[in-house]
Formats: structure tokens, C-alpha cells, sequence
């Protein structure tokens, strides 16, 4: 019957866009790449490409088995993760990246239940923009994440929703539209716009830029510094604003027919390699609960 071999030569090759591609990716000759699909075929008994272009095509067939081979790959890797933490470690060290935008006034209670319950955990935070923190995940530098919701993810990443944080739009005091009602959105493509980027310069899906001149910061805290002096308009979270706001330093724009301020969801992501970590899915739990006790 089917072997993982002949699943990831499967779906690799569709991934990659040809069979010497998937045999460059899998660092493997292509003859044996090639071999694996057609034991695979033959397994099925149909064609699962059509071979008579330059590039090998998805049948119909092949596209009806393509999401079944990629769930099939996703299941065997949380098992051999679950493997190797049962053979090697009861739990796992926990590293946690951030998002500098993200007010979690639980963690410091979260972290002292785990330190508790697993008295020789060790603990490493990290703080990185949520797409930053996606790949920092992805390759496993952090085990764990806390930030703003992305469409999205990675297959090896697990999430869950922990809340909102409220975010809206502000300019210095200083700055033109400071003391002027925006009538219409166009208004905010006349002046600099002030947006978080990830060091690979992505945006995030609701962090885009609107003005033909936009400057990037990949933290928060540089986008209300850099408001604060008046470079340009910014989103940022209304928490982390208040202390600006409340010193006249930065106002927020007001709008005649819009509402411009929203709330953006926050998850918690974790690698499927600690999916099974006690420790890890104890922190989870305990930011969980304590969200939802305030």
C-alpha cells in the first residue's frame, strides 16, 4: 500500500512543479522520485499527472488524492515529533516570541504556574513582529508565539484565539491633520504613513499601506516613537497609545463619517514538534484561563 515515500514524492512534485524540482527539494535522484509516483499510480490504479507537457499536470484523479496525501504527510510528522519527545524528554524548554504590540498582563502569572509544575523548565522571550514571529516558529528558534492574527500559517504551526486588542489611528500633535475631521480616506493618502513590516518586508493583513509614501518599523514601540515626532500617521494598539495620549504628546484622527479604530485578534502559535510538551501545552492552558477570568 502506500508509503510515506510515494506521498511526499507526490505532493513535492506538485509543490516544486516538476519531478526534477521535487528530486532537488527532496535531495534525491530523480529517477527515484520518479519511480515513487508510479508505484503510487499503480497503488491507485490511475494516472495521478499528465506527463504530456513539459511539466507534469495534476489529473483529475491526482487533484482528488492531493489533499489526502498532504493531510496524511501532516499526521505522520506530529507522530514522529511525538516519537522522538517520548524517546528523548518528558518536556521540552520553552521559547516564547512576542509581539510588541500585544499587552498580556497574564503572562508573568502563566509563567510562574509552569515554573511551578515544571520547577527545571528554562524559559527564553523573544520579541519580533507577529510575521517575524510566524517564522521564528516555523524554524523552531521560538517554540512558541504570542501575536496578532495572520490568514496564513505554516502546516507545522498549531494556533488558538487568547483575544482582541483594540487599535486606532493617531498623529502628533503637531501634525497637520492633528486638529483636522478626515472626510474621507483619501485624506490620508496626502501625508506619510507610518507601517510595522517584518524584517523579510512583509506586511501583515491588516497592518497595509494606504499613502503613496509610507516609512516601515518592524516594532511598535519605533512606529509611536516615530509618530510622536511627527513623521507620519500610524495604527497602533490604543494601550500602548494611552500614556501619549493622556500627555498631549499624539492625538487620534478624528473621522466625520468613519470609525476608524478595530479590533485585531491575538493567537497563540506553538510548533507541532512540542504539540505533546506538557510544559508547553500547560503555559497554553494557564493564558487561556486567565484570559478569560478578566
Amino acid at each position: 500500500m502506500f508509503s510515506i515515500e510515494q506521498l511526499e514524492a507526490f505532493v513535492t512534485t506538485v509543490e516544486q512543479g516538476s519531478f526534477s524540482a521535487a528530486a532537488r527539494h527532496l535531495k534525491k535522484v530523480q529517477s527515484a522520485v520518479s519511480q515513487h509516483i508510479m508505484n503510487l499510480e499503480i497503488d491507485c490504479g490511475v494516472e495521478l499527472f499528465d506527463r504530456s507537457g513539459r511539466y507534469p499536470k495534476l489529473t483529475v484523479d491526482g487533484e482528488r488524492l492531493l489533499p489526502y496525501a498532504k493531510a496524511s504527510l501532516i499526521q505522520h510528522r506530529r507522530l514522529m515529533y511525538c516519537a522522538v519527545q517520548l524517546e528523548h524528554t518528558s518536556y521540552r524548554d520553552i521559547t516564547l516570541a512576542m509581539d510588541e504590540g500585544i499587552q498580556i498582563t497574564q503572562l508573568s502569572q502563566a509563567l510562574q504556574d509552569v515554573c511551578q509544575r515544571f520547577p527545571a523548565v528554562r524559559f527564553e522571550c523573544l520579541t519580533a513582529s507577529s510575521i517575524d514571529i510566524i517564522q521564528l516558529v516555523r524554524d523552531q528558534r521560538a517554540t512558541m508565539g504570542i501575536m496578532f492574527s495572520e490568514a496564513s500559517l505554516d502546516e507545522n504551526v498549531d494556533f488558538e484565539g487568547l483575544g482582541s486588542v483594540e487599535f486606532d489611528v493617531y498623529v502628533a500633535n503637531h501634525h497637520p491633520l492633528a486638529h483636522e475631521t478626515v472626510t474621507h480616506l483619501d485624506m490620508l493618502r496626502l501625508h506619510r504613513q507610518i507601517v510595522i513590516r517584518s524584517k523579510t518586508n512583509e506586511m501583515s493583513s491588516f497592518q497595509q499601506a494606504h499613502s503613496p509614501d509610507v516609512w516601515f518599523a518592524d516594532s511598535y514601540y519605533i512606529l509611536l516613537e516615530l509618530v510622536n515626532n511627527g513623521f507620519g500617521w500610524g495604527m497602533l494598539p490604543k494601550h500602548l497609545a494611552q500614556v501619549d495620549i493622556e500627555n498631549r504628546k499624539i492625538v487620534r484622527l478624528r473621522s466625520q463619517f468613519e470609525n476608524l479604530s478595530w479590533h485585531a485578534n491575538i493567537d497563540v502559535i506553538q510548533h507541532q514538534a512540542v504539540s505533546e510538551c506538557p510544559a508547553h501545552m500547560y503555559l497554553r492552558q494557564r493564558l487561556r484561563e486567565l484570559h478569560n477570568e478578566t
